[in-house]
């Protein structure tokens, strides 16, 4: 029944495998390449006989921008990586008309994917702050807030190109989030196998390139502050020369793709 609604419900690919073979792995590893256009080529290291289920979920984005940067206005320019540490980067510069936010925190600008449903959400801690700060500040209520202070101003973008890849292992924060029970033995996965089973691991793995065309961005899992009054007329200016946060954002469900933060491009 639990790959029977998988299939129906998710559109899900099952597929039966010999755990004991290293050509499960391979297979595993296959599909993922295959789902996120070649970005993300390992998932899983190794099976083992005693593996019971992998579940793989994994997700591809490339986004090309409403309006692409100029490569030709893209330059070098100092990224403050902490303190005085510095490093030569390109950066890439464009004017125009977009949606924006800034308060006595951060400043904050949306970059338009295509037709604009799709936005790539930038925000810069103020000089004196930092990433570690604004975190603190990132909560779901003040999210929701801040999207809604977004309005549409003239101004000018530099924006360092950036491609990182990240992987980490969710166990930990699963447990911290209340699931350590499915952890152990006492885990009750009835509805999905008659037998006795638990999670060993949840590893999540994503790439993102951001430049001058768009955002080109993938992911895999597995599973073994008050507004301050700014002047309408007068264009903004923000220099992402050093950490920030950002996200990729269904402007009309509202719903996040993805998200992180930028130390070292």
């Amino acid at each position: 029944k639990f790959l029977k609604n998988n299939q129906e419900f998710y559109d899900a690919e099952v597929t039966e495998l010999d755990f004991s073979s290293a050509k499960a792995a391979t297979k595993i590893n296959r599909w993922v390449k295959n789902n996120t256009n070649g970005k993300i080529k390992t998932i899983v290291d190794r099976t083992q006989g005693d593996d019971l289920l992998f579940l793989i979920n994994a997700i591809y984005f490339k986004g090309s921008w409403t309006r692409e940067f100029d490569k030709n206005k893209t330059s070098n320019q100092p990224f403050y990586i902490s303190g005085l540490t510095q490093k030569q980067h390109p950066m890439m510069y464009q004017y125009g008309k977009y949606k924006y936010y800034e308060n006595d925190a951060f400043q904050a600008v949306s970059i338009p994917y295509g037709k604009e449903r799709l936005s790539l959400y930038v925000f810069l801690p103020r000089e004196g702050s930092s990433l570690a700060e604004f975190k603190q500040q990132l909560t779901a209520e003040n999210w929701l807030q801040w999207m809604k202070e977004f309005k549409s101003r003239d101004g000018s973008i530099r924006l360092p190109r950036f491609k990182f890849e990240y992987d980490i292992k969710l166990n930990d924060s699963l447990k911290a989030l209340g699931m350590d029970v499915a952890f152990t033995d006492n885990a009750d996965f009835s509805n999905l196998t008659s037998e006795s089973a638990a999670i060993s691991q949840v590893k999540h793995k994503t790439f993102v390139e951001v430049n001058e065309e768009g955002t080109e961005a993938a992911a895999a899992t597995s599973i073994g502050i008050v507004s301050t009054s700014i002047s309408i007329d007068q264009p903004f200016n923000i220099v992402v020369n050093r950490p920030f946060f950002c996200s990729v954002r269904d402007n009309k469900t509202g719903a996040i793709l993805f998200m992180g933060s930028i130390v070292e491009p």
